[in-house]
């Protein structure tokens, strides 16, 4: 069984095709500049050149049937015929109260991705675009939506509620509703395998770092809080994002700088983070390097790290205790130093991770020391293949 995974961006597109019988991963690709001059597509293979293609796509139907055209190349692809793939797989951003878990696509999903689009203006609209292409040009393949939210549905009510008029959220649906959810849930399987332990008796804080970062607490294999929130500005200080914020600090800068609320929300999600403390890059790699020397760009890390310990700390509490904590994504995976700077301190947790160990990038690795009563997990978060296990069990059942 071959499944398509799609993740589409406002311009973009990246994909792979997994053969489900052993989950390898065919091919691999990103379309970038869709709808834009200059749009080029790059496949990897395993044990192959990279293969690009610069032709003009002027939108998604056209960037998806080039992929399609691409894996079934004589030369370049991976398949005989596109009847091969047996399913797609939709990266979903939002799935509102809808969807506590992945689901096959039809009409009346589609009509609850178009009301959820206004909760995520930047990432449903394209989302959409992407299935509707996909429809188009493969009419008898099922699709299925898989839902970065879903899987922070499980939280209890007192944790997903916001200290507001109750009426905003029934009549709104303004509510925390977190992100990264795919992630998250891959991580904590892969933990519960090696620890060896059943996922239902673990206490776990996941820590997905990269430019966009969340923290969730994992109990019994369900998510029961999470760092993101309304949207993915909410939580820790990231790399362009704020992360939270006194929310007087909008009005007030709306009405001393004479800003629209346009121009405040592009600085929040933009210019702000460790990128607005440092005044330098939004790339952790650049602030490593500077840090030495550049007051600022040491800064805009501590507050990074600070923000972090604060969140595990938390959610210690919400756990009533931690089993393991999960460091992946890019900043997670890769940064060692991000890693022990994040552990710093939380001895008193039974937190002491190995320096030896913690010298590693990229791979599924133990970093725990052997007398931390908490054991510290380094795994790389692989969506891709989360959503092509959804999508395969949802095609079967």
């Amino acid at each position: 069984m071959k499944i398509l995974v799609i993740n589409c961006g406002s311009s973009s597109l990246k994909y792979q095709l997994i053969n489900m019988d052993n989950e390898m991963c065919l091919a691999q690709g990103l379309v970038e500049r869709i709808g834009i001059e200059g749009s080029t597509l790059t496949q990897k293979v395993e044990g192959r050149e990279k293969y690009i293609i610069k032709q003009s796509m002027q939108d998604h139907k056209d960037a998806i049937e080039l992929v399609l055209n691409t894996l079934v190349d004589e030369i370049n692809g991976v398949i005989n015929s596109v009847d091969e793939i047996s399913a797609v797989g939709h990266r979903v951003v939002h799935g509102g109260e809808f969807y506590s878990s992945s689901v096959l696509i039809d009409e009346k999903v589609m009509q609850a991705l178009e009301e959820c689009s206004k909760l995520a203006p930047l990432h449903n609209p394209p989302n959409i675009i992407g299935i509707n292409a996909c429809k188009a040009l493969m009419p008898s393949t099922p699709m299925v939506a898989v839902f970065d939210t879903a899987f922070h549905q499980t939280m209890p009510e007192h944790a997903y509620i916001y200290p507001l008029p109750y009426e905003l959220y029934e009549n709104n649906k303004i509510r925390k509703y977190g992100f990264h959810g795919t992630s998250h849930k891959y991580v904590s399987q892969v933990a519960s395998e090696m620890l060896e332990k059943n996922i239902n008796d673990l206490k776990i804080v996941s820590c997905h770092l990269g430019n966009g970062a969340s923290l969730a607490a994992i109990k019994g294999g369900k998510s029961i809080e999470t760092s993101m929130g309304f949207t993915p500005l909410a939580g820790i200080a990231m790399g362009t994002r704020s992360g939270n914020i006194d929310p007087a600090i909008i009005a007030y800068m709306m009405e001393e700088l004479d800003l629209s609320v346009e121009e405040v929300t592009n600085i929040l999600n933009k210019k702000s983070g460790v990128l607005g403390i440092s005044g330098i890059s939004s790339d952790f790699r650049d602030l490593w390097a500077a840090a030495e020397t550049d007051r600022r760009a040491k800064l805009a890390l501590d507050v990074f790290h600070y923000k972090i310990r604060g969140f595990i700390c938390n959610y210690a509490g919400v756990l009533g205790g931690v089993d393991c904590i999960i460091f992946t994504a890019g900043i997670g995976e890769n940064s060692s130093k991000a890693r022990e700077a994040c552990c710093e301190g939380l001895e008193f947790l039974g937190v002491k991770i190995d320096k030896e160990k913690n010298n590693t990038f990229g791979k599924a690795v133990d970093i725990s020391d052997k007398d931390s009563k908490v054991r510290v997990l380094v795994i790389p978060t692989n969506e891709e293949l989360m959503i092509a296990r959804d999508t395969k069990e949802i095609v079967n059942a």
